[in-house]
């Protein structure tokens, strides 16, 4: 059986090979004619409505959630689902690789965040981090190409919302399992983005367009969800924000395969320091989730005390 460590680094590649693929499909669904809006409110709305019947009809013990952990969810949710918004109407106006490499600066987010509540990360994350930084430096480096400076900070404030919801998710994975919170995370933003599509847009496909890529990026969304938060759950919020940096590098496969964009040479060296940063994860000592945490910003976010033998935590 796989220890802790291991089971929450495979988790969080998982995450990250999926992930990789949604500003590919993102994109895809985009150049095909549908609005950003109406990809971000289809997607979520698709992945809730999908994870909620699967559950609902095979696994209904995941139903349970105590009430703080709930609202726990319902915030990371619409913090997220905001995030979500931004990412995609930013996609509209980046490559969807450039848009990944930006987005990927999430862990510093993280970083600044789980301080605050009273994480500080390690000597050698904060390294990995620097180094991913330099990474992304040289990953953006784009000659000749004007920056879309509303694009860059729409994609920015996307990042900074999804890494602030890691970690209040990661004070509800005390006590949760990983789909519960991944399918109370997914309805809180579909609760938020849907609404935004209805108010703000409303614009609907032509009736011969491809759903492909909308399909493929509401199973990505489902399974990346799940991954996320299980590989959270065992080896915490920073360590799976800096081993989720490797979706930087499918997006980068897929957007050269499928949407035709390349890199420089100066762009492929911060992929190989993104790589190195990635590897040294394995130097990394487990640092997972405990109940001691009881200061800080999310302190709140707890369960009720009760007997350990009449609710053990999940696993």
């Amino acid at each position: 059986m796989l220890n802790k460590q291991t089971a929450g680094i495979t988790a969080a590649f998982s995450s990250a090979l999926f992930l990789g693929m949604a500003p590919v499909f993102g994109k895809l669904a985009i150049t095909y004619g549908f609005s950003p809006l109406e990809v971000v409110a289809l997607r979520t709305g698709f992945a809730a409505s999908i994870m909620f019947l699967g559950i609902l009809i095979f696994y209904r013990r995941y139903l349970y959630i105590f009430p703080i952990g709930l609202v726990g969810c319902i915030l990371a949710g619409a913090i997220n689902g905001f995030g979500s918004i931004f990412y995609y109407l930013a996609l509209e106006r980046l490559d969807a690789s450039v848009g990944q490499l930006l987005y990927s600066l999430y862990p510093f987010f993280v970083a600044i965040w789980l301080a605050l509540d009273h994480q500080p990360p390690s000597r050698l994350t904060v390294f990995r981090i620097i180094l991913a930084a330099i990474a992304v430096l040289l990953l953006t480096s784009v000659p000749d190409k004007k920056v879309d400076f509303i694009g860059v900070i729409m994609m920015l404030i996307g990042a900074m919302m999804y890494a602030l919801h890691l970690p209040i998710n990661q004070r509800v994975l005390y006590e949760v399992p990983a789909p519960t919170v991944a399918l109370y995370t997914l309805i809180s933003m579909s609760a938020i983005v849907i609404p935004t599509y209805l108010i703000f847009d409303r614009a609907l496909p032509a009736s011969d367009v491809s759903w492909l890529p909308v399909i493929g990026l509401t199973f990505v969304t489902v399974f990346s969800r799940i991954a996320l938060f299980l590989g959270v759950k065992k080896i915490g919020g920073m360590q799976t924000a800096l081993l989720g940096l490797a979706e930087l590098l499918i997006a980068i496969f897929f957007s050269n395969l499928l949407l035709g964009e390349s890199l420089s040479l100066t762009q492929w060296l911060g992929a190989l320091g993104l790589s190195i940063s990635l590897i040294l994860v394995m130097y990394e000592n487990p640092t997972p989730p405990t109940h001691s945490g009881k200061t800080g910003w999310f302190s709140w976010i707890r369960p009720p005390s009760l007997p350990k033998e009449t609710f053990g935590p999940y696993e």
